[in-house]
């Protein structure tokens, strides 16, 4: 039986339905406040609990074989969760984290996830550790969505830098199944894998696909990443509450293509075209 956390989320949600699919007896690990719909349609366990309650995890995991961590590493949890899981003899864990360790910015969150695979690794578990590009897929997504709304109303779009840095977009669906596959694959045991969508394309690219499956002409006005990266500075000075900051100018202008190469040669990763995948979620709409 496997114990799945973040099963509420975005891509828990996904990874919940292909292990029902592929016939797993799962546990969900969930807050008191979490949206149960999914998991009580699926007809699926659950057990409250919070994951930096040591006491409640230990005890969702007694009679586990096996843990699937779909909760954010970027919290500091890392620590509890493996002490957790080497109480309770529970050998097998499969850990989401991100390609965001990559960047060459240093956010409180970049440390916190290091820290958490440095943890992981060292650790007596079974583990395999992946790491998602930007995820894309339904409306519950965080940056897509917010596009390909923008784009239904506006034909005009500001881009901050020249909008030729790589992006590689990874469809929910095929990161769900990435995650599953890792889990019944024991070839995938003390490895981590980046996995990202079929191939990097540059973010014009992202907005004239997106544009072409909404069915318009968009017109993208480009600001010089200096011109942006110093106005929105000032900005940050003047607001107590900036509602974006100078490092996302930095963060934004940075490649984000990594090869899935070892995932495809492991258990077959075969991901969704961008164009592909953006027509199936501009149908949300």
């Amino acid at each position: 039986m496997i114990l799945l956390t973040g099963a509420t989320g975005f891509l828990g949600e996904f990874v919940l339905k292909e292990l029902v699919k592929r016939g797993h007896e799962v546990t969900c690990f969930v807050r008191k406040s979490s949206n149960l719909d999914i998991i009580n349609q699926l007809n699926v366990k659950y057990f409250f609990g919070e994951l930096d309650d040591y006491k409640s995890i230990c005890e969702a995991l007694d009679g586990k074989e096996a843990l699937i961590n779909i909760a954010s590493l970027g919290f500091g949890h890392a620590s509890n969760i493996i002490k957790a899981c080497e109480k309770s003899n529970v050998k097998r864990a499969i850990f989401i984290s991100t390609t965001g360790i990559y960047t060459k910015l240093n956010p409180d969150s970049k440390i916190i996830r290091l820290e958490a695979e440095r943890l992981i690794k060292e650790s007596k578990l079974d583990y395999t550790i992946i790491r998602p590009t930007m995820i894309y897929g339904t409306p519950k997504d965080r940056n897509m969505w917010r596009l390909i709304k923008y784009l239904k109303k506006i034909r005009i779009l500001p881009i901050l830098g020249d909008g030729t840095y790589l992006q590689q977009p990874v469809y929910v669906k095929d990161l769900a199944s990435a995650i599953v596959k890792t889990y019944e694959s024991t070839i995938c045991i003390k490895k981590a894998y980046n996995i990202s969508g079929a191939k990097p394309i540059t973010y014009n690219d992202v907005v004239n696909i997106t544009a072409r499956a909404l069915g318009k002409k968009v017109l993208k006005i480009h600001i010089p990443m200096k011109i942006s990266y110093n106005f929105l500075k000032a900005y940050e000075r003047m607001s107590k509450k900036p509602m974006l900051k100078a490092e996302q100018v930095l963060r934004l202008n940075e490649n984000k293509d990594f090869s899935y190469e070892e995932a495809s040669k492991d258990f077959e990763y075969k991901p969704l075209g961008f164009e592909e995948g953006i027509k199936r979620e501009v149908t949300y709409l």
